[in-house]
């Protein structure tokens, strides 16, 4: 295939993983907001829990089934992994209960900076000017159309701490798992759900019991609330393994920020299904931005020079890093 061919296949992969992962996560916090607010399934830890679950049914049909390959990852790896995506989980939820929901919000966005850091420190990335401009019109523009009321205490700004940098720890550790060990985005979910869905079901329905003053087991499942629960744990499972292919695929960073898309999709259709209340000229105008500054980060990161990594934090040589990489994308491909 020549290199012209090559690379419109990889942009059409690409953009097919973006909207993968857009729709799935859009879809899931829409089928959430719906469980939670309207039928008042107020577990969220436990709910993750069974979604990690379902996610271990189908890797493990999968691979039963031999569409998955057999794969190693060093137990200390995967223990390190699943610290830091539980902190990031419980840190959220406890983050969204202490603080305002402008605080919130501002913490959400500071996983940029957080992951770009990492990148730096780790990975030895080097952002071109405009790369960095971008990012910050894109925090500019979500932080406008979203933060709204700012308040913090103490033990808020601690959770928000934590589950800041948990989040970005796991979120370069999938990338970095990926192109360590050549895992295909199934084969890494294959290592990692199990793990999170046992300590999720063991820990959440404690946690959210101390969250919310309610027991999940007393909770009254009726039909439709059940449909909900089902219907969340069946998207998670897409949202699950699609952030696996994007944040393997590109970076971190590229994740968060692009990701903000999501946010200001969310935004449109709670005001189209839910209400137009909180629309306004601020909120427009926020979007507007954030959307320009995606656009100009996807054109300046992609750009020679616009993010490059000058060398490897991990033994080996750069030739050597592209083969792993080449791997996984290809795994991803199959799947």
């Amino acid at each position: 295939m020549s290199s012209v061919g090559k690379a419109d296949q990889k942009a059409a992969i690409d953009a097919a993983s973006w909207l993968f992962n857009v729709v799935t996560s859009v879809g899931i916090i829409l089928v959430n907001k719906a469980l939670m607010a309207t039928y008042g399934f107020s577990f969220a830890t436990t709910l993750t829990g069974l979604h990690f679950a379902t996610t271990t049914l189908l890797t493990t049909i999968l691979r039963w089934l031999g569409y998955i390959q057999a794969t190693q990852l060093p137990l200390s790896e995967l223990l390190k992994f699943v610290l830091f995506a539980n902190f990031s989980i419980v840190g959220m939820n406890v983050s969204l209960m202490w603080n305002s929901v402008g605080f919130y919000q501002i913490a959400k966005l500071s996983m940029i900076p957080v992951s770009c850091f990492l990148e730096v420190v780790l990975d030895h990335v080097r952002y071109s000017r405009d790369t960095k401009l971008s990012i910050i019109v894109v925090l500019l523009g979500v932080a406008v159309c979203t933060v709204t009321d700012v308040s913090v205490n103490a033990k808020g700004f601690i959770a928000a701490v934590i589950a800041i940098w948990s989040t970005a720890l796991q979120q370069y550790y999938v990338h970095f798992l990926q192109r360590k060990y050549s895992l295909g985005s199934f084969n890494l979910l294959g290592h990692t759900a199990p793990a999170q869905a046992a300590s999720l079901l063991l820990v959440g329905p404690f946690l959210d019991y101390w969250l919310t003053s309610k027991r999940v087991d007393t909770f009254n499942y009726t039909f439709i609330s059940l449909v909900f629960i089902i219907l969340s744990c069946t998207i998670a499972v897409g949202t699950n393994l699609s952030q696996f292919i994007c944040i393997g695929r590109f970076t971190a960073v590229s994740f968060q920020v692009l990701g903000h898309m999501k946010t200001i999709l969310v935004l449109i259709l709670g005001f189209i299904f839910f209400g137009k209340e909180g629309l306004n000229i601020q909120v427009v105008v926020g979007m507007i931005v954030a959307i320009v500054g995606m656009i100009w980060y996807g054109n300046a990161s992609s750009k020679p020079g616009g993010k490059e990594r000058r060398s490897y934090s991990t033994v080996g040589t750069k030739s050597q890093k592209h083969g792993a990489l080449s791997e996984s994308s290809d795994a991803d491909e199959k799947v």
